[in-house]
């Protein structure tokens, strides 16, 4: 047989276990006539574990009478690479065809038995229909394995344009408030770093993150008059401005997305209070979603630590007493607490 025309299982390797040199040196010149070259074999059987993880065979010839270690003890130890999801095909080699020594060598792993004495054609026609099988197995996960990352590749595509579309709706609430242009991303990573100072689960963080930029989305629904109005608010003005809780949460509802069902409700609930004189609802205490609750606490602390048109930046340890001050009114007294634990592990610095 010349190497062109090989069939690809030819170039498997198979190892040999059997006590019997004469019965080994037989397989092996049997295996290696038909056109096997990589033939490994062992008349120990308490080698075969090792010779099976430095050769890593494509089929196993092996005895089932032997001292030391019979097939069956051999057959345990090679349980963990012989399941149907490793596809290693062992072949017991036997005089005892009784139903229970098949049953049980079946049970523990074994695909098929050959009997001695040997019949030549029967030997090299099951080897090859078993490396055959073996064969279009791999040949099938090395295709699942490309579906997968291709799948994996796609699914990543998608979180990507997922993502940008997220950032371009925080963009799209910032457009119009230049001074504040990197406020919304603050308030997500703040909020972010104050759910883990609280416990939360690192799924919950990562939607947190994201969903928190997206609080105050509705102000694109605000006139500019009174969005970027430099003094005091009437209380026109106010109640109209109110309306942005609403107006965002009605651009996010109706989202099947984790991330975008967050930010609806923090969008509607962020400005509510701890002693129920927020809005729009009038929620009070734990009625009010703990995003949102952290989302206020945030947003409030990113607010008072940069330069806003109508202010100077106030220094960290100020702006903490300030919300501290306002727990138990303003703000929940737990989410206060955590906001101090973050600022004394990782204190942030000022900047305009």
């Amino acid at each position: 047989m010349t190497e062109m025309a090989k069939a690809p299982w030819t170039r498997a390797t198979i190892l040999i276990v059997d006590d019997e040199p004469q019965v080994v040196r037989l397989l092996e010149r049997l295996l290696r006539t038909d056109g096997y070259a990589e033939v490994v074999s062992t008349t120990d059987p308490r080698d075969a574990r090792q010779l099976f993880d430095e050769r890593r065979p494509d089929l196993v010839l092996l005895d089932l009478h032997m001292p030391h270690m019979d097939g069956y003890a051999v057959l345990q130890t090679l349980a963990p690479d012989s399941r149907p999801d490793r596809s290693v095909p062992i072949v017991m080699l036997t005089s005892d065809l009784s139903p229970a020594a098949r049953q049980r060598a079946l049970s523990m792993g074994a695909q098929d038995f050959l009997s001695k004495p040997f019949d030549s054609v029967e030997v090299l026609l099951r080897i090859k229909n078993l490396l055959e099988t073996r064969y279009l197995y791999l040949a099938l996960q090395r295709q699942n394995d490309l579906l997968e990352e291709k799948v994996r590749e796609r699914r990543l595509e998608l979180q990507a344009a997922q993502l940008e579309i997220l950032d371009r709706l925080v963009l799209a609430a910032e457009f119009r408030d230049d001074d504040t242009r990197q406020h919304t991303q603050r308030v997500g990573e703040i909020s972010a770093r104050i759910a883990e100072a609280m416990g939360l689960s690192a799924s919950l963080i990562d939607v947190i993150r994201l969903a928190a930029p997206l609080h105050d989305l509705g102000k694109i629904g605000m006139p500019d008059d009174i969005l970027l109005k430099l003094g005091k608010l009437t209380d026109a003005e106010f109640k109209l401005m109110q309306q942005h809780t609403v107006i965002g949460a009605r651009l996010l509802s109706g989202s099947s997305h984790a991330i975008l069902q967050m930010a609806e409700q923090i969008a509607l609930t962020h400005h509510e209070r701890w002693d129920g004189r927020g809005y729009l609802a009038g929620l009070k205490a734990d009625e009010i979603p703990l995003v949102s609750r952290i989302v206020a606490v945030a947003d409030v602390f990113d607010a008072l630590t940069h330069r806003r048109p109508y202010k100077e930046p106030w220094p960290v340890n100020d702006a903490l007493q300030e919300i501290e001050q306002l727990q138990g009114q303003q703000f929940d007294p737990q989410v206060v607490a955590a906001l101090r634990r973050v600022i004394e592990r990782d204190p942030p610095a000022n900047s305009d």
